[in-house]
C-alpha cells in the first residue's frame, strides 16, 4: 500500500490468513456485545464475503478491518483494536490501509456504521473523511441503539 502521507505509520498490516481467525474473534470478543466466532470469521473469510486485513504485534493480533465488496461499492463491516491498544493510532492505521485499499480497488465509496455513541470512531472518520449521510434507527442490540451511517466518497 502507498503511504497516505506523513502521519502514516507502518503497523504491519496485512491481509488476514485462516489461522489469524482465532485472534480475529478474541479481537471480536474484547471489543462486541455481539461478536463474531473464529468460526464464522473463518468461513467468511473462506468465502471471500469479508475481506479481512490484520495488525500484528509480537505475534497477537492486535486489531482487524473488515470490508465487504459489491461491485465498485466498499462497506466497512468492522474496525476493532484490543481495549489496550487503542487512542495509539493503530485504528487509524487500519482505515487509511482500507482506504488505500478501496482506491486500488477503484471503489466509489467506502460506509459504515457506527453506534451513536462512540464518539471518539466518529471523530476518527470525520478526520479521515467520511461524512453522515444517515441514522438507522435501533440498528445496534445489547444495547440497542442507534446507528451513524457514515461514507467516503472516493
Amino acid at each position: 500500500m502507498q503511504n497516505a502521507g506523513p502521519m502514516r505509520i507502518d503497523r504491519g498490516i496485512r491481509p488476514a490468513r485462516a489461522e489469524d481467525a482465532g485472534g480475529m474473534a478474541a479481537v471480536e470478543l474484547a471489543c462486541f456485545s455481539t461478536p463474531l466466532t473464529e468460526g464464522a470469521l473463518r468461513r467468511y473469510m473462506q468465502t471471500g464475503y469479508l475481506k479481512a486485513f490484520v495488525t500484528v504485534l509480537d505475534g497477537t493480533v492486535v486489531g482487524y478491518a473488515g470490508l465487504q465488496q459489491a461491485a465498485d461499492e466498499g462497506y466497512i463491516a468492522n474496525i476493532a483494536v484490543l481495549p489496550a491498544w487503542r487512542r495509539k493510532g493503530w485504528g487509524e492505521a487500519l482505515l487509511r490501509y482500507l482506504i488505500d485499499y478501496a482506491r486500488e480497488e477503484k471503489l466509489s465509496f467506502l460506509t459504515l456504521e457506527v453506534r451513536r455513541s462512540n464518539l471518539p470512531a466518529q471523530a476518527l472518520y470525520r478526520k479521515l473523511g467520511f461524512e453522515v449521510v444517515g441514522v438507522r434507527q435501533h440498528y445496534y442490540a445489547r444495547p440497542r441503539e442507534d446507528a451513524i451511517l457514515m461514507t467516503l466518497f472516493l
